[in-house]
């Protein structure tokens, strides 16, 4: 099936029809936002090279005027001291620094992946519902102007009497129906399109051919498999638990912090005078902050009160996500199960049986009232199968997202 944007916006060119697997992989390759998050893993992979590494030595120098005086002499000179510092941390902190550095890196990477996979399967909604509408919009059109050529012919007979006044009025509404549903499809389309066009970063109105084969709708597992699958791979689960494991370490961090970090280093210093012999001292100095005003217990407590949260956070998540999967394969289940009674040809034959009815009521076989009810259950029978359709792909869509599986559900074929 082909579906193309309205005439306006394709003016100007007319694009080779695309699939929607071609699509999704122009969509990763030029989607803009995805910069974004790839930007994220490079700083937080950054941020690790330093994690680990032990502050910068620091070195102080310090000169002045060296003046002795006395009742019987005085003396200037210079006096100048040099002292090379080593901050070293307390045993275990810089691994701790280097554990929590990990799971940003773990937690950009996750969404990276999880943006990626929604970005792909949105792209696949989209394109499968722009074909979609089109296909409703070209059979509004066929009816809307099947009525219309309908309502010609029935004006030049110069109908007398009531009953073919009322039949003229009957198809005059029909049509104007028909339009109706041709109109709002074609919205569907252009929304679709707009929608599709920015996230592949192009021009908004930049003409686009989706080409689209019928869906493979495979049977879900059970729910209980589903749910396994969805605690272990689903995607805000796996950032949660890396966000548990992260906060457990900054508890670690802020106990270890409690100890302050020293710092050593050789000095010298140096004093001459004129009359003087030279002075030097030269030694190993030490420092460390005394824990008089803050001794780290509140740091400590905070971070037990972030990891508290983030176990809350999590079991919420999972509660959520078990929800999610539940309804999710309902949905899916219930359109899946439609879509199997449904011949491929569905459509096709609805269309025959419509153009049929017109035939045969041209020739007065077919009184007014089947013609209409089958021009109208034509226009029906396509809504429906299109929009089971969309709501399986996305219910599908949604459970392979929950269960970290992509492709295992539902396909479209080219």
């Amino acid at each position: 099936m082909l579906a193309a944007v309205p005439q306006l916006l394709a003016a100007d060119s007319k694009p080779e029809p695309s699939s929607i697997s071609s699509l999704v992989g122009r969509t990763l390759a030029g989607n803009p936002e995805i910069r974004f998050y790839e930007a994220e893993v490079a700083a937080a992979k950054a941020t690790r090279s330093t994690a680990g590494r032990q502050s910068n030595p620091e070195l102080s120098l310090q000169v002045g005027n060296n003046s002795i005086r006395n009742a019987d002499s005085r003396s200037n000179g210079l006096a100048f001291s040099a002292e090379l510092a080593q901050p070293i941390e307390w045993p275990g902190r810089l691994g701790l620094r280097k554990a929590i550095a990990n799971r940003d890196i773990a937690m950009a990477e996750l969404g990276l992946e999880r943006f990626r996979f929604h970005l792909a399967a949105r792209v696949r909604v989209l394109a499968f519902t722009l074909s979609a509408q089109q296909d409703l919009a070209n059979a509004a059109n066929e009816v809307a102007a099947r009525y219309a050529s309908l309502r010609e012919v029935m004006v030049q007979r110069e109908p007398a009497g009531i009953a073919p006044q009322l039949e003229i009025a009957t198809i005059e509404a029909a049509a104007l129906v028909a339009e109706s549903r041709a109109s709002k499809a074609g919205v569907e389309v252009q929304k679709a399109l707009l929608e599709l066009n920015q996230l592949m970063g192009r021009r908004a109105d930049a003409p686009l051919i989706v080409k689209r084969g019928p869906l493979d709708a495979r049977p879900a597992p059970a729910l209980l498999s589903l749910l396994g699958s969805a605690m272990k791979n689903h995607y805000e689960l796996r950032l949660r638990r890396a966000e548990l494991e992260q906060q457990g370490f900054k508890v670690e961090l802020a106990k270890n912090e409690r100890y302050p970090a020293f710092t050593i280093g050789p000095f010298v210093e140096v004093q001459n005078t004129r009359t003087l012999d030279d002075q030097t001292v030269a030694g190993i100095g030490i420092s460390f902050p005394l824990p008089f005003w803050k001794n780290g217990k509140a740091e400590v407590t905070n971070a037990e009160a972030r990891q508290m949260q983030a176990q809350a956070t999590l079991a919420a998540a999972q509660r959520e996500v078990e929800r999610q999967v539940t309804e999710s394969m309902l949905i899916y289940q219930t359109q899946q199960s439609r879509l199997a009674v449904w011949k491929g040809d569905a459509v096709t034959k609805f269309s025959d049986a419509a153009a049929l009815a017109d035939r045969h009521f041209r020739l007065g076989a077919v009184p007014m009232s089947t013609f209409v009810e089958l021009q109208d259950k034509y226009l029906e029978a396509v809504e429906a199968i299109h929009s089971t359709q969309t709501e399986a792909l996305e219910a599908a869509l949604t459970l392979e997202e929950l269960t970290g599986a992509p492709g295992s559900l539902i396909t479209t074929k080219n």
